[in-house]
């Protein structure tokens, strides 16, 4: 029992557990800190830069940049946001151009890199503060209200409180509610392109600055420009959950896999399907889950959640690491105000009831998406007043 890790606050002796490291997560522990109390993050991953954090991210003002500048980090993120990226292309399979929004300083929704927030965020708090390599095998509740967890490396400890911030499959979320994510019957390949301005320089004309969906009989490829000119471009289709286990695409053969991506787009315009052609040698693929619309759970003394593994909702709402921001921003006001019960199911009552409408667009989003509606649903939906808002590949870790 290393009970030592529970970092004392320096206002008050509550121990506290963070689960996951991720921009939740790790906003959480820097609110905290900014207001004396000390949190201790428990992160799977082995260091930062372990494994690929996923796509670019458009933090939007009332929530992401609201915790940025809540946590004292406004200054920090805007050198590394990029307002020139905010642009979006919607095409049909022809390659005709649909909807043209140029990207530009003038806009409020910046990209910037899931590494770049990662690194602003760890760098802001004590050294100490991040327990990298600690894969939580369970969590459980012992006497005295406090919730045990154990590590795979055989370490554990108890905690006054403890945060699930540990995305779609959370641990953590067992203690609370029986409720597991479904599979929306949408999956993501993940396709990575380096140095697209010199290497690509059709595509990168084509993405242009920001995002591009090209969009048609039921499927996509859609594409995303990040920092340090790279694009990265999913390929997006209904399939059976299954999919991956039934031999469909032989990953070890980086070739090979693209070229059984590319055959699933037939009569599709050549421009388009380059970015598929031309990609790179990593392929990822991801199955898009969600958690069931309007997810609550009844308040338990010890234990609560924040992003993903509260709300987990599909990428297409442009709201997850946006809302799991703004979460972790209201809870530790809650925590810094006192932590009792009513300030904690305060936070979660507010959290859920924001979360619900919006899960409830993404997934119609991503459903009529991928359905015969395939461009127009995009174009209402930028008509309908969201901005340059596009799909993100949730991390289902």
């Amino acid at each position: 029992m290393y009970s030592h890790w529970a970092t004392k606050s320096m206002t008050s002796p509550t121990r506290i557990a963070i689960v996951g490291g991720g921009p939740g997560g790790l906003t959480l522990a820097r609110i905290l800190y900014t207001r004396g109390i000390a949190a201790t993050v428990f992160e799977r991953d082995a260091h930062a830069l372990e494994r690929p954090q996923g796509g670019t991210l458009d933090l939007h003002v009332g929530s992401g940049q609201a915790a940025m500048r809540q946590a004292g980090l406004d200054a920090a993120f805007k050198i590394v946001a990029r307002y020139e990226d905010q642009g979006m292309r919607v095409l049909d399979k022809t390659g005709k151009v649909l909807l043209d929004q140029p990207g530009g300083v003038g806009g409020d929704r910046p990209e910037v890199d899931r590494t770049e927030l990662r690194r602003i965020l760890v760098e802001s708090l004590p050294p100490e503060t991040v327990r990298w390599g600690y894969v939580l095998c369970d969590a459980r509740p012992v006497s005295g209200g406090t919730v045990r967890l154990d590590f795979a490396n055989g370490d554990s400890g108890d905690f006054d409180l403890v945060v699930g911030a540990d995305g779609a499959w959370s641990r953590v979320r067992r203690l609370v509610s029986d409720a597991v994510p479904f599979y929306t019957g949408v999956a993501f390949v993940e396709i990575g392109l380096d140095d697209v301005d010199r290497r690509h320089p059709a595509i990168a004309r084509l993405v242009g600055r920001g995002g591009m969906a090209a969009l048609g009989d039921s499927k996509g490829i859609i594409a995303q420009r990040n920092g340090n000119a790279h694009i990265r471009t999913y390929v997006a289709f209904r399939a059976a959950e299954d999919w991956l286990g039934s031999g469909a695409i032989d990953l070890t053969d980086a070739r090979a896999a693209r070229r059984s991506l590319a055959a699933q787009f037939e009569g599709w315009a050549p421009e388009i399907l380059s970015l598929v052609h031309e990609g790179g040698d990593t392929i990822t693929p991801r199955l898009l889950y969600t958690l069931p619309v309007g997810h609550k759970w009844t308040c338990r003394r010890g234990v609560t959640l924040l992003g993903d593994a509260a709300h987990l909702m599909t990428p297409f709402g442009g709201n997850g690491v946006n809302f799991a921001m703004l979460d972790a921003a209201e809870l530790a006001i809650a925590i810094a105000d006192g932590g009792g019960p009513d300030a904690i199911e305060a936070y979660e009552t507010k959290a859920c009831e924001r979360a619900a409408p919006e899960a409830a667009e993404a997934l119609n989003s991503l459903l009529e998406t991928f359905s015969e509606l395939g461009p127009r649903q995009w174009l209402e939906h930028m008509s309908g007043g969201h901005g340059a808002s596009r799909p993100r590949a949730a991390q289902q870790s």
